[in-house]
């Protein structure tokens, strides 16, 4: 997209250098600990499944008992590969004695070698099966390339019961939608296990487990196939599991993940620690299955206004696009969240949405930026809620948005039904082709309020990246610099699950992950990490 509002290319590195001062700290943390979720991902990627009579997988089995005896610090995957050659069995055999109770981190370690060529083939296997999935969809898309809407129509499904979302999800797809998002039930992000099997209940979603990703991803080809062009899903990496559900949707090859930096920090009282870990080691993995990330920034605005704490939003885009590089995604796998949340009442909030979503455009025209639609001052009023909706998909078209979340005329009232996603997808066409070089032809005002505006969040977003690297990220987040939402460093869920590395910590699956990605191990840091400059 052509430059139309003249923002200074200085001042927009200086963010990004500042971005980067802010999360060397964070980074450095990174590299020196693991977590329980990080250590159950590993164990997933590398063939460990199942579960025991409970319903407890046996990825928490192993790391909680090498928790219990102090042996995770050195990673799980040694542990795992060692009971693997001296049981002499495979990895379903062995899960399955686990599973009645075998504890793994009882026998004695063997030969050291034996164990590094068993834990490295473990992981070039599962690694292998995520590789083949992202060549699938590389040929998927290439055979039906141009058949999608621009931007990308992403619509949610969430009825609880897996089977009733994939006929939704057919019928959404049947209709014009380009992506599929099933909404995780209500607190999943809070468990600190990961469901085991397909599930029929669910409040406000549908449980996150691999099997409904297989049962998804199953239907939604067989749509493709019809439609011929190729559906996208949609999952959450996000919560006490982002690492082992990113491994799961790298497993079953879903195509994008919610997976924000701070978003359960400040949203969901997920320990800042824990989270920071968590989200590194995921989005080495969505990066590797080539999975596109959606990022939070939309939520900064159900707590902090849209007009006043706009900057917000942009600070926190260019913290997660310095995080989600140093984890070795490309800028074309970033996709950066915003919102269409002015207050309808205000004075030109058509003009302030038009000069923040244009901003975020030419800021990071690399990438796929997600567009996420009024909700916070929608009402029971569905005719006033389509025309929200409305000048929503005009602002989207014309500003090049990446990823468009539909929004529908009954977000006030109830879980929106089939036929009002259908309306949703309609009014999106509707207004998208008829504006479709509408961009082309217009030019802003220099003078005028859409670029005076852009220049002045920018401004204010450096003024704001500034105060928070002299304070430090961990210190501004306690604050409430961010969302208005205060969240103490040594507070919050999951704390408990930090691991500080031993000396001999070993997993092959993050080294291995570092090659691909032309990571430095003991870094954290990507190789020419400037892309989206």
């Amino acid at each position: 997209m052509k430059d139309k509002l003249g923002l200074p290319r200085d001042r927009i590195d200086g963010a990004r250098d500042l971005a980067d001062k802010i999360t060397r700290p964070i980074l450095g943390f990174v590299e020196k600990h693991t977590t329980v979720t990080v250590e159950r991902a590993t164990l997933r990627l590398a063939g460990c499944d199942g579960a025991d009579r409970e319903g407890v997988p046996v990825p928490n089995l192993v790391v909680d008992q090498l928790e219990a005896s102090g042996r995770l610090e050195e990673g799980a995957l040694l542990w795992y590969a060692n009971a693997l050659i001296r049981e002499g069995r495979d990895p379903g055999e062995l899960d399955a004695r686990i599973a009645a109770g075998l504890k793994i981190g009882d026998l004695p370690l063997g030969d050291r070698e034996a164990i590094r060529r068993k834990g490295e083939a473990l992981a070039r296997a599962g690694l292998d099966r995520v590789a083949a999935n992202r060549a699938t969809r590389e040929a998927l898309l290439d055979r039906w390339k141009g058949r999608n809407n621009d931007p990308l129509l992403y619509l949610i499904v969430a009825t609880g019961n897996i089977h009733e979302d994939v006929k939704q999800a057919r019928a959404a797809a049947m209709r014009g939608a380009d992506v599929i998002a099933v909404i995780r039930t209500t607190a999943q992000s809070l468990l600190d296990y990961v469901p085991y099997g397909a599930t029929t209940e669910g409040f406000g979603g549908t449980y996150a487990t691999q099997e409904n990703f297989r049962i998804m991803r199953a239907a939604l080809d067989e749509v493709s196939e019809k439609e011929g062009r190729y559906i996208r899903l949609t999952n959450y990496a996000s919560g006490l599991c982002m690492p082992e559900i990113a491994a799961m949707g790298a497993l079953e090859r879903l195509d994008m993940m919610l997976n924000d930096s701070m978003y359960g920090i400040l949203f969901r009282d997920i320990n800042p620690y824990r989270t920071f870990v968590d989200q590194n080691f995921s989005r080495m993995i969505n990066a590797a299955a080539g999975i596109i990330i959606n990022t939070g920034e939309d939520n900064y605005l159900t707590t902090s206004d849209a007009v006043e704490k706009a900057y917000t939003v942009l600070a926190s885009q260019f913290l997660n696009e310095r995080l989600a590089l140093a984890a070795g995604l490309k800028p074309w796998q970033i996709g950066l969240g915003h919102a269409f949340e002015m207050d309808p009442t205000l004075k030109n909030g058509f003009l302030l949405e038009f000069a923040q979503a244009q901003m975020a455009r030419e800021i990071f025209p690399e990438h796929p930026l997600k567009y996420m639609p009024p909700t916070k001052f929608m009402s029971g009023d569905i005719f006033k809620g389509l025309a929200m909706d409305t000048l929503f998909n005009f602002v989207s078209k014309a500003t090049g948005q990446g990823i468009h979340l539909l929004g529908m005329l009954t977000e006030a009232i109830h879980t929106p039904f089939m036929m009002d996603r259908h309306i949703a997808v309609d009014n999106a066409k509707y207004v998208m082709d008829n504006i479709a070089s509408f961009a082309d032809e217009i030019e802003f005002n220099k003078e005028g309020l859409i670029v005076k505006r852009a220049h002045e969040v920018l401004e204010r977003t450096l003024a704001f990246l500034e105060e928070v690297e002299a304070k430090g990220l961990f210190d501004s987040i306690a604050e409430g610099l961010f969302a208005d939402v205060k969240r103490p460093r040594d507070g919050g869920k999951g704390f408990g699950g930090i691991v500080e590395k031993s000396g001999e910590y070993w997993n092959p699956v993050e080294e291995s992950l570092k090659a691909t990605l032309g990571l430095r191990v003991g870094d954290g840091r990507r190789n020419g990490a400037e892309g989206g400059r």
